[in-house]
């Protein structure tokens, strides 16, 4: 039969291990993050930008981009060919990342063009940063999107989240927003009319499809990429 002192010993010994370790994760989470963010020179990147590098919880944001972007203390900004990802580089390495890459069939020239980067790029650069650690993720996807969709669009935003989900990231956030709304450097004229009508039916729509302003979108991709709460947390339209 075990002392009485010992046994004493040993669950004082338990709680201060425990007690460690949880203090341990609190100061972690507590720790200035290093983020990823694929997509910052688009509409709902360039929002997630500008939020992340005014957070006091991000130290460093990795920005790979086609061009150059603006330059800041907190950033640095690899200039890529996204047909070339150099896969070996050191800047993959963060503590969560954010995805806003996308395009538009009309940019793009043709479906297999949008489907390259809708799909191919994002889960590319996903499997990237989950190779390099990374273990929050959050991806800017769609309303509706869905791999069996008959729509192409949404077909494409589905695939896009099945290969993400396939990486097993420990914390995956999924936004799902319906139009997106802001001012976008190039363009879109028929996303524009769409979006005019829809803010005009607004009062008689349900939330769930209303425009959605990208900084909102941006915000919540933000907090997905810096969460610490593991699983699958879907975040759809009208929750945005």
């Amino acid at each position: 039969m075990p002392h009485p002192d010992t046994t004493q010993a040993a669950t004082v010994q338990t709680a201060t291990t425990q007690a460690a370790t949880t203090q341990a994760a609190t100061t972690q989470a507590a720790l200035p993050r290093r983020l990823l963010l694929i997509g910052a020179s688009g509409l709902v990147g360039a929002h997630a930008l500008a939020l992340s590098l005014a957070d006091p919880r991000v130290a460093r944001v990795v920005a790979p981009t086609r061009r150059a972007l603006p330059a800041h203390p907190k950033l640095e900004n690899p200039i890529v060919d996204f047909e070339a990802l150099p896969r070996d580089a050191a800047w993959w390495a963060a503590d969560g990342a954010v995805s806003a890459l996308g395009t538009t069939i009309r940019v793009a020239g043709s479906q297999a063009a949008f489907r390259r980067v809708d799909v191919d790029y994002v889960v590319e650069t996903a499997a990237l940063a989950r190779a390099a650690g990374v273990r929050a993720f959050a991806l800017n996807t769609a309303l509706g999107a869905d791999p069996s969709a008959r729509n192409f669009y949404l077909r494409c935003k589905g695939e896009a989240e099945r290969g993400v989900e396939a990486l097993d990231f420990p914390a995956l956030t999924l936004v799902r927003p319906a139009l997106i709304g802001g001012e976008r450097a190039q363009p879109r004229p028929m996303e524009r009319l769409a979006i005019r009508l829809t803010n005009a039916l607004s009062p008689l729509l349900p939330r769930r499809y209303r425009v959605v302003h990208a900084e909102r979108i941006a915000r919540r991709l933000l907090e997905g990429a810096l969460r610490d709460e593991p699983g699958l947390r879907i975040v759809e339209s009208e929750a945005i």
